[in-house]
């Protein structure tokens, strides 16, 4: 783990001494994938939350994104009185916080009030799979690629408009352009180096098809870290585009154009750091194990899709020749399919295109886990690679709509297995209030063409 960026609790005391720090937010990513939690005075924290914990309601893991609460969540709801629950701070997390004057984060797991995890939290999660990894000796590498555009409005000037009529920061196609894209490089530049001061690896920028398009990446990490690192990033690169008078959406697909992505990168190693991915016997340098690892990601891929893609606008992402992937398949250097396998040697990895710039990282990355590990203990056969077009392929689908993917993990016998019923149960519950919200919504489309024409 890089250092720069992290600070101890002995560097906090410190610093709160100095005036330096003042605040101490405690934070962890919910359902939707977003960043809460609570600001904390430094003194308080220091002297009585460090070694306990943060009370905040356990609601937060059964609201939809309005923060609406939803009745049918076993965790939480009404009927049991929307009691607390803790947040634990990970202490190796906390970190500084450039963007926000006098301020650090800790992410906090979350437990009980009687102190037991809850499993339905996204951490809790993604540590059970890490658990699973590592009796078999192993731990996961990850990074995630988010691409994001940027809009001249504000934030509150796209709310008012409703979303509607604002501008992107750039005209035309940037992919790799290095003129269009300085214009909005005063905040990448701050972005990025606001990340690095926070701990990250900031590696760089490039410009992307849409309109306003960008993604900025970090150097991979070992999967918690990145997923960590993943919420922290995303949160902050809002607040700082709202110091700029300028917004950001990562949302899958914004317009009919190319959408927001997430590729992950996912590889395992031993847990004193050889690869076990990679043989040089292989003609493709790929050992048994990966095969069986890669196999294990296109037998899960349509039941595990909820987890990779999350919201109702996540399926309108998945178009042909829009460099977002349809097809379950598998292939060397290949952008058309789902899983793009890339690296040679200790480097050798896959990329997951299927998620988008939405995807809850802890979720997706603990569904590789998992498919991964059911894989490699079941050996399954890895298919032939896909080379050429992944499109016109005539692999199977990924699925085209949440009903779908919620039907998919609703009856997966292997999701319960991997992920236990509490799990399961409840990211079902979120999916169906979802498309329920979205049935009864009356859009534009609708009113643009029924108004008056029917």
């Amino acid at each position: 783990m890089a250092t720069k960026g992290y600070i101890s609790m002995d560097q906090l005391k410190t610093l709160y001494k100095a005036g330096e720090i003042d605040t101490v937010i405690m934070a962890f990513t919910d359902m939707q994938g977003r960043l809460i939690g609570k600001r904390v005075a430094a003194r308080h924290f220091i002297d009585n939350i460090a070694g306990h914990a943060a009370e905040c309601c356990n609601y937060l893991l059964a609201v939809d994104i309005e923060n609406n609460t939803i009745q049918g969540y076993e965790i939480s709801s009404w009927d049991t009185g929307y009691a607390d629950m803790a947040m634990v701070p990970d202490m190796k997390t906390m970190r500084m916080a450039p963007w926000l004057p006098g301020s650090v984060i800790v992410t906090t797991d979350l437990h009980t009030t009687s102190h037991e995890v809850i499993p339905q939290s996204p951490r809790s999660i993604l540590r059970a799979q890490i658990d699973k990894l590592e009796k078999m000796g192993m731990k996961a590498l990850v990074g995630t690629e988010l691409e994001f555009i940027v809009f001249d409005d504000s934030f509150r000037e796209a709310w008012a408009k409703g979303y509607r009529d604002i501008k992107p920061s750039t005209d035309y196609n940037v992919d790799y352009d290095l003129l269009a894209s300085t214009r909005v490089e005063p905040l990448l530049r701050e972005i990025r180096n606001s990340m690095d001061d926070a701990g990250m690896y900031c590696e760089g920028v490039k410009g992307e098809c849409n309109l306003g398009q960008q993604e900025i990446a970090f150097l991979y990490d070992e999967v918690m870290t990145t997923c960590d690192n993943h919420s922290v990033y995303k949160s902050g690169a809002k607040m700082i585009a709202d110091k700029h008078g300028k917004s950001l959406t990562f949302m899958a697909k914004y317009n009919e154009r190319e959408g927001n992505s997430c590729h992950i990168h996912m590889s395992f190693r031993s847990l004193d750091d050889k690869a076990v991915f990679a043989d040089k016997a292989d003609p493709m340098g790929m050992s048994a194990m990966f095969k069986h690892f890669i196999a294990g990601q296109i037998a899960l891929m349509r039941e595990f899709s909820l987890l990779y893609a999350p919201q109702i606008n996540s399926y309108k992402r998945f178009v042909e020749g829009s460099f977002a992937p349809t097809s379950v398949a598998w292939g060397a250097d290949n952008r058309t399919v789902s899983l793009r396998v890339v690296g040679q040697g200790p480097g050798m990895r896959v990329e997951n295109r299927v998620p988008g710039g939405d995807v809850n990282q802890y979720l997706a990355t603990a569904a590789m886990i998992a498919a991964g590990i059911y894989g490699i203990e079941n050996k399954l056969e890895l298919e032939p690679m896909t080379t050429g077009n992944g499109y016109a392929s005539g692999k199977p689908h990924v699925p085209a709509t949440m009903q779908e993917a919620l039907d998919l993990f609703q009856n997966s016998k292997i999701a319960r297995a991997s992920f236990g019923d509490q799990v399961v149960d409840h990211y079902i519950h979120y999916a169906k209030t979802e498309i329920s919200a979205f049935s009864s919504a009356i859009t534009d489309w609708e009113r643009v063409r029924g108004f008056e024409r029917t």
